[in-house]
């Protein structure tokens, strides 16, 4: 188990000066443990506090689709931050990108013990999704601290947008899954919050509007696949 900040994270804050290999290898290994290694919150995992949870066969697959698609974003969440992190000069932003990426990490293992419950099983596509988040990620860093900010502000409250709707979706019967999102969805609102008062510059139309139009086709394709 591990906590999916800590290797590349504790890497890039050590102060002796690292090679781009030493990087490399620190990012590479994050990369393995978030997509193989079985995550550990630090938090407890929230407790449903309605009654005893009754669901038909219908209802597990439409909410492991659903948490299928949760816990595809999270794996997202750790290329984002890490990419971001690796990017940043700021030491003091970089462990905010440590201290978010550890709440990402309880979202992680929250939703992957979920998928258990559930019977249901991750995106066969996660490497790819972690893939395609670092690269974002990345891009979004070298534009500058508050652009990449303002890019963690967008996503986050695009993901909090996303979170509300699935309370609407899952079943109302599923009060475990419901108590993971509806904490989930606090703690993007939180993070967009932080990044804001750090200095975070609104991104302009056409970005946001292709985030959304990217994230549309990756929730969709993880819903099923």
């Amino acid at each position: 188990m591990y906590r999916a900040s800590e290797a590349i994270l504790a890497t890039l804050m050590n102060p002796i000066r690292l090679s781009a290999a030493d990087r490399l290898l620190a990012v590479a290994d994050h990369a393995l443990r978030a997509l193989t290694s079985t995550p550990q919150a630090a938090r407890p995992k929230p407790v449903a506090t309605g009654p005893g949870e009754r669901l038909d066969d219908d209802e597990r697959r439409r909410a492991g689709a659903l948490m299928r698609v949760n816990h595809v974003g999270e794996v997202c969440a750790q290329a984002l931050y890490s990419a971001q992190a690796l990017a940043t000069a700021d030491p003091a932003l970089r462990r905010q990108f440590e201290q978010a990426a550890g709440e990402e990490t309880d979202h992680l293992a929250w939703t992957a013990e979920r998928l258990v419950e559930l019977g249901a099983r991750p995106s066969l596509l996660n490497p790819l999704w972690y893939a395609g988040a670092f690269a974002i990620g990345l891009v979004a860093a070298r534009a500058g601290d508050a652009r990449s900010l303002g890019f963690l502000i967008e996503t986050e409250r695009q993901v909090e947008r996303h979170l509300e709707g699935h309370l609407e979706q899952l079943p109302a019967g599923d009060h475990a899954s419901r108590a993971i999102v509806a904490q989930m969805k606090d703690d993007e609102a939180a993070h967009a919050l932080a990044a804001e008062q750090a200095g975070g510059t609104r991104l302009p139309a056409p970005i946001r509007w292709a985030m959304r139009a990217a994230a549309k086709v990756m929730t969709t394709t993880a819903h099923y696949v």
